[in-house]
């Protein structure tokens, strides 16, 4: 809104403002954006890998069971928004290197919707986005390392190589203090920085070498205190700083010809129709290969409902659509980002209620009311 505001010179003034860092040889100075896209938002990465590896190694995921279908689900629900995508874009010559803009799940925002609109539903659907999202945050770590980078220079790239070496082999000492930990995470993250690979990677990777055995049995693990120490300030401090500085978007720069060329149409329709129907063909055919099972207790139009959902991109989608495009297509981007998300989360909100109606119909009665 601040953008469209009055105070639209103020706020483009503080987003842009060169902000300078030095400490002995390490000299960067980026925008404020900057700062809170490469800077901060590591943080956001790194609270991610924390989870995925607690999960996998402690958590819902350590069976491999529950993890068959929506894992397959996590990729169909990367393949359906990147054809859609790409028909429009390699058809219309638009922007195909945003490919990966729609395809990441939002999993706070996917979860929230869920806690609303499925409510009384059964608790397997949780579990089953959870783990689609962490897939989808996995992947979506990897195509930043892969399609979005400067170029690369090796000196800083084998530097923060070995600073994660380093950590992997610190994480063998079970009284190592927690100090030490802290410092090779900033310091991995400024060779990153330096390399002209995404900062973000730094984040998941040092993430990778925390110890998840706890030093004494009445202690937490090194792990899990920086998750959830971390976690408060990501929620309420890193990611409303990344949708102030990513989010503002002045439309009065943007017209209707550009909120409907092939890249922003791309992004909304990638979201809100490829994202539902990628995972839900792809739960469909992980249980005709009996590869995977259906969410215990829940129904197809539940599954579909959540697959809708899913279509919430947001946090992640606004990251890749700032790596991916500049200037006005950025803008455009991010505007589709936002309508499809919502446009998908309407989607799934409807068929929800549809699914609960039908529930109390039957005389299953809802789980919430015994």
């Amino acid at each position: 809104m601040i953008a469209n505001s009055h105070e639209v010179a103020a706020y483009e003034a503080f987003v842009t403002a060169p902000v300078p860092v030095r400490f002995g040889p390490f000299a960067v100075t980026l925008t404020v954006e900057g700062w809170v896209r490469d800077g901060l938002m590591t943080l956001f990465f790194l609270v991610v890998g924390l989870e995925v590896k607690y999960e996998v190694l402690r958590g819902e995921f350590s069976s491999p069971r529950r993890l068959a279908a929506p894992v397959i689900a996590a990729f169909g629900g990367m393949a359906g928004p990147a054809i859609v995508y790409l028909t429009l874009n390699n058809g219309l010559r638009g922007a195909p290197q945003a490919w990966a803009i729609p395809t990441p799940t939002d999993v706070a925002f996917a979860l929230a919707a869920l806690g609303i609109f499925g409510r009384g539903l059964p608790q397997s659907l949780r579990l089953f986005v959870l783990t689609l999202a962490v897939a989808d945050d996995i992947v979506a770590v990897l195509l930043i390392a892969v399609l979005y980078h400067a170029p690369l220079h090796a000196e800083p790239l084998a530097a923060a190589g070995a600073t994660l070496a380093v950590l992997a082999v610190l994480s063998r000492w079970r009284r190592a203090p927690r100090l030490f930990y802290a410092a090779g995470f900033v310091v991995c993250w400024a060779f990153t920085l330096k390399s002209g690979l995404s900062p973000s990677i730094a984040g998941f990777a040092c993430a990778l070498t925390t110890p998840v055995d706890p030093r004494r049995a009445d202690q937490a693990s090194v792990l899990k205190t920086f998750m959830d120490g971390l976690h408060p300030y990501v929620a309420y401090v890193v990611l409303p700083l990344f949708a102030f500085t990513s989010a503002g978007i002045p439309f009065t720069h943007l017209g209707w010809r550009d909120l409907l060329a092939p890249a922003p149409l791309g992004v909304a329709l990638g979201l809100a129709l490829g994202k539902p129907a990628g995972i839900f063909l792809a739960v469909a055919g992980s249980l005709a290969s009996r590869l995977g099972r259906r969410p215990l207790g829940a129904t197809w139009i539940e599954v579909f409902g959540v697959a809708c959902l899913c279509g919430a991109g947001f946090t992640v989608s606004f990251f890749l659509a700032d790596l991916a495009l500049e200037g006005v297509q950025r803008e455009a981007a991010r505007v589709a980002v936002i309508a499809g998300s919502l446009a998908a989360v309407a989607a799934g909100a409807l068929v929800l209620r549809h699914a609960r109606r039908q529930r109390l119909e039957a005389g299953e009665g809802l789980l919430e009311d015994g």
